[in-house]
C-alpha cells in the first residue's frame, strides 16, 4: 500500500501516542524491576519501598545486619505479601538475599561459625564446606532469606590479600578452593537456598585492595586467570550453580578500561560463551568505590545492565538508589541504549530462577 501524505500525517500522531503511553513505561518498569535489588536503612523499612514493592517496582531485597532482629522475619512477610498483591507478581516470591559466608561475613546471627579459610584446613575440607552450606541455608531459612551472596572462590596469592586477612578465601589452590566451594553450593541449593558463587573471574590476585574501597586492576595474563582463577567457577558451573557475582576490579588481559562487571568481554564471551554459565548473574555493590569514574549509581547499573549483568545491586541501604536504577533501566530501554532481546533474556533467567524458590 503506498502511503499518502495525509495518511501518513494521519499514522504519525497515533505512533507518537503509543510511544508516549504511561502504560508502555509501566510494562517496562515491572519488567526492569525485576532486575533491581534495593535496600534500606535499619530495622523498618521506608513505607516508600513497600510502595514500590506493591507498584511491582521492586525485584528483591539484600538484608545487612543492622535490618537484623527478632522481627525480622515478619518484615520479609510484609514485603512478599506486598509483591503478591503487585501487577508484577507471577506466582514466586521476591528475592531476598544476604551475605552468610561465615567467620566474620555473617549477617544473621547463627553460622556458619568458622570462615572459609578454616574450612579449607579441615581434615576433610569437602565434607567442611557441605557442612557449612548446610548451616548456611538453615540460617538463611529460618530468617525468610532466599537467596545467600556465597561462597567466595576466590584463591588468594599471598596472605596480606584483603580476602585472606579474614579469611573469606578457602585456600591458595584452585583444587582446595573448587572442593570447598562446590561442596558448599550443593548442600546449600539442594536445602533450597540459592548459592553464588564470587567474585567472578577472581580476586585472588588482587593485594590488600578492596574494590569497595579503592579502584583495583589486576593485570595478570589471561592464562593464569584461566588456569588458577576461573577453576572454580568452571567447577561451581557443573555443580549447577544458581548465580555468579561479578568483581568490579578491571583485568586488562581482556578489557583494560571496564571492570568485570560492566564488561561485555568478561560477562558474556568468557563467562557466558567459554564456560558455558546459563544461571543469573549479578553485581557486586553499585555503590563501590572503585567505580567512582563510572558515574552516579543509576549510570553504573545501565552500564552493567548493558554489559549483560542481570541483577543489579542498590545496597546502598537507601530505597531510592534502587528507584534511580530501575529508571536509568527503562530509559536505557525506552531509547534503544539498552539491548531489549538481551535484556528480556536476562528476565527470563531470572523469572526462571525465582521459579525455584519455595519461599
Amino acid at each position: 500500500m503506498k502511503l499518502t501524505t495525509s495518511l501518513i500525517a494521519a499514522i504519525l500522531p497515533a505512533l507518537a501516542w503509543a510511544k508516549a503511553d504511561p502504560a508502555n513505561d509501566e510494562d517496562l518498569a515491572i519488567q526492569a524491576a525485576k532486575h533491581v535489588i534495593y535496600s534500606y536503612e535499619g530495622l523498618t523499612p521506608p513505607a516508600h519501598l513497600l510502595d514500590l514493592t506493591r507498584q511491582g517496582k521492586v525485584g528483591g531485597i539484600i538484608t545487612f545486619g543492622e535490618n537484623v532482629d527478632e522481627n525480622l522475619g515478619n518484615v520479609i512477610q510484609e514485603f512478599q505479601t506486598a509483591y503478591a498483591e503487585s501487577p508484577a507478581y507471577f506466582g514466586s516470591p521476591l528475592l531476598i538475599m544476604t551475605d552468610q559466608e561465615g567467620g566474620k561475613v555473617r549477617r544473621l546471627p547463627g553460622g556458619p561459625g568458622d570462615p572459609a579459610k578454616v574450612t579449607g584446613q579441615a581434615p576433610d575440607p569437602k565434607a567442611a564446606g557441605a557442612e557449612a552450606g548446610e548451616t548456611a541455608a538453615s540460617v538463611l531459612k529460618s530468617y525468610l532469606n532466599n537467596c545467600n551472596l556465597a561462597p567466595v572462590l576466590d584463591v588468594y596469592r599471598t596472605a596480606d590479600n584483603f580476602l585472606d586477612k579474614v579469611g573469606r578465601s578457602y585456600g591458595n589452590t584452585s583444587e582446595l578452593v573448587s572442593a570447598c566451594a562446590t561442596a558448599f553450593i550443593v548442600a546449600q541449593e539442594g536445602a533450597g537456598v540459592i548459592a553464588t558463587a564470587k567474585h567472578f573471574p577472581g580476586l585472588g590476585a588482587a593485594g590488600d585492595e578492596n574494590t569497595d574501597l579503592q579502584p583495583v586492576t589486576i593485570d595478570i595474563p589471561l592464562d593464569e586467570l584461566r588456569s588458577t582463577d576461573e577453576v572454580p567457577y568452571e567447577k561451581a558451573i557443573a555443580a549447577k550453580v544458581d548465580m555468579v557475582m561479578m568483581s568490579w576490579a578491571i583485568y586488562p588481559a581482556l578489557d583494560a578500561e571496564r571492570p568485570a562487571g560492566l564488561s561485555k568481554a568478561w560477562v558474556q564471551d568468557e563467562l557466558r560463551e567459554r564456560l558455558g554459565f546459563k544461571g543469573v548473574t549479578v553485581t557486586d555493590a553499585l555503590e563501590a568505590v572503585s567505580l567512582e569514574r563510572f558515574g552516579d549509581d543509576a549510570q553504573r547499573g545501565l552500564l552493567a545492565g548493558q554489559a549483560g549483568v542481570d541483577l543489579l545491586l542498590a545496597s546502598g541501604r537507601n530505597a531510592t538508589q534502587g528507584e534511580a536504577v530501575l529508571n536509568a533501566l527503562v530509559q536505557g530501554l525506552k531509547d534503544g541504549s539498552l539491548s531489549k532481546r538481551e535484556f528480556d533474556a536476562g528476565t527470563k533467567r531470572i523469572d526462571k530462577l525465582r521459579k525455584k524458590l519455595e519461599f
